[in-house]
């Protein structure tokens, strides 16, 4: 396998999400590159399903400017287990607690630019918790019928890649 190897590696900003680093490459035939990398700590999903329904949630996207349909997610935490941000996620945004947890998959959405992981769960059993928003966390959740996802999906209505993947895993793993 042919690798990049660092040359230099400037910190351009730091905050509490993301680090932005812009690193000197050179490429396996030496050519000199430059390479933006945005440094995320990861993140958990979890698909709940009960009785032919999936909990899916509205929320508005800044970065979008528009509310987009999601399943709940969230990210994680110094050295937390994928599995313990999942559980505290669905908790937090939605009030229900998994019983059961299994790992679906795990995905790299924008490798191009992003260490970012995202591990995404299936519960299928759950007793009643507490919501507990962030501070500046605005969402509804419902559960909705699976065909009626699996239609939105298909015509472009949910366009999240970790919820499209979630229900392409979900689908493939019956």
């Amino acid at each position: 396998m042919k690798t990049e190897k660092t040359v230099s590696s400037e910190t351009v900003y730091k905050g509490r999400v993301l680090t932005l680093k812009k690193d000197e490459i050179t490429t396996p035939d030496g050519k000199i590159g430059i390479r933006e990398v945005v440094e995320h700590g990861g993140g958990a999903a979890i698909l709940a399903v009960k009785d032919g329904k999936a909990l899916i949630e509205r929320q508005y996207r800044y970065a979008l400017k528009k509310e987009i349909y999601e399943i709940p997610a969230g990210k994680r935490e110094s050295g937390e287990d994928f599995s313990v941000t999942a559980k505290r996620e669905l908790e937090e945004e939605t009030g229900y607690i998994p019983l059961d947890l299994a790992k679906l998959t795990e995905i790299y959405p924008s490798p191009g630019y992003t260490d970012e992981k995202i591990e995404i769960y299936l519960a299928t059993e759950f007793q009643k918790g507490s919501k507990h928003f962030d501070e500046t966390e605005y969402l509804t959740s419902e559960w909705m019928d699976l065909d009626k996802i699996y239609d939105m999906i298909r015509i472009g209505e949910i366009t999240d890649a970790k919820t499209v993947v979630a229900f392409l895993a979900y689908a493939k793993n019956l």
